[in-house]
């Protein structure tokens, strides 16, 4: 199976925002675009982009999941840049209509189509370093990808780093740079601590990691970080924490320190996980800080981490009633 994300549809949905208005989406050839060498996007950094999914069920339909978060988040992302406006509908639209296009091309369960709407400023002009793009380009690229835990769900390690992931003011914004300033950090926590992520923590706060957002899961309770302005509201997180109370679990969103984090995380039976697109919940099973390896509970996937990612699964696959209205069939 090649590399999670490496595989695109040949098409995609494009379209472009010149003269202040949108031109209408079309399905064009997903290997190229045509880009200015003075782009706004490659000199600063004027892009955001979403990510979901589009699952197949037993009876050969396909459905989206949570479009209308993803596409309401570009639509915030694009404005925090100074992007043109998203038109919302016409996006969804665009959505709908080339994940129809390549329907038989969704993979059955537990693969799945992942979905990379994407929003880039296009106006040639290296003088706006202090101004916004006057044009852009938003797009909807498809990727098939297979199952996240092919190899099983192994626990992660974590460095934590009382550092900030991105700027205070950019954490809500799903931006390339936010990923790239996430990059080296990462890099050379594998190296120095072969830790698979950075779960940042500045000034002892317990925020995220480079591309996910952190559980702590302690008994009957699921503790996280209370949304602000220097994180990402996950589309994934927020579809967790509201089957967690469904399920009966106490949701606790709020600070949660670096001293605390380690104290429960010691505890018997505690867990802890990141949630995402990709994994859903992945679990985390080693904490390390100041040169000492925590361990989480007994360092295996715990049961509340497995049930709660199986009920998301249920949701997406249709294998458990939908009472969101979390799905869209295309």
């Amino acid at each position: 199976m090649a590399a999670f994300g490496t595989v695109f549809m040949p098409q995609m949905a494009l379209a472009r925002f010149e003269n202040s208005q949108w031109s209408a989406p079309q399905l064009v050839a997903s290997d190229s675009i045509t880009l200015h060498p003075g782009a706004h996007v490659l000199h600063y950094a004027s892009t955001c982009f979403e990510g979901l999914k589009a699952f197949r069920h037993a009876d050969g339909s396909v459905h989206l999941f949570r479009m209308d978060r993803n596409v309401a988040r570009l639509g915030q992302s694009s404005k925090l840049l100074s992007l043109p406006p998203v038109d919302g509908a016409m996006l969804q639209q665009m959505i709908i209509d080339v994940v129809r296009h390549f329907a038989a091309d969704v993979p059955e369960g537990p693969g799945s189509m992942y979905i990379r709407p994407t929003h880039i400023g296009t106006e040639p002009a290296i003088g706006k370093a202090a101004a916004p793009t006057a044009s852009s380009m938003l797009y909807v690229l498809l990727s098939p990808v297979g199952d996240y835990f092919a190899g099983g769900a192994k626990p992660l390690r974590l460095l934590l780093e009382d550092n900030a992931r991105c700027a205070s003011h950019m954490g809500m914004v799903k931006s390339g740079g936010n990923y790239a300033s996430a990059l080296q950090p990462i890099l050379k926590a594998r190296a120095s601590v072969q830790a698979d992520q950075v779960l940042f923590c500045p000034g002892g706060d317990v925020q995220e990691t480079g591309a996910a957002n952190f559980l702590l899961i302690d008994g009957n309770e699921i503790i996280t970080k209370a949304l602000d302005s220097s994180f990402l509201h996950g589309v994934t997180r927020d579809s967790i924490l509201t089957l967690a109370r469904e399920h009966g679990l106490t949701v606790s969103e709020r600070e949660l320190t670096v001293t605390e984090l380690l104290e429960r995380a010691a505890k018997p039976g505690a867990e802890a996980a990141l949630s995402g697109t990709a994994a859903v919940l992945t679990p985390v099973g080693t904490l390390i800080h100041d040169g000492k390896e925590h361990q989480v509970g007994n360092g295996q996937p715990g049961a509340t981490t497995l049930k709660l990612r199986q009920a998301l699964n249920d949701v997406q696959w249709g294998k458990a009633a939908d009472t969101h209205g979390w799905l869209t069939r295309v």
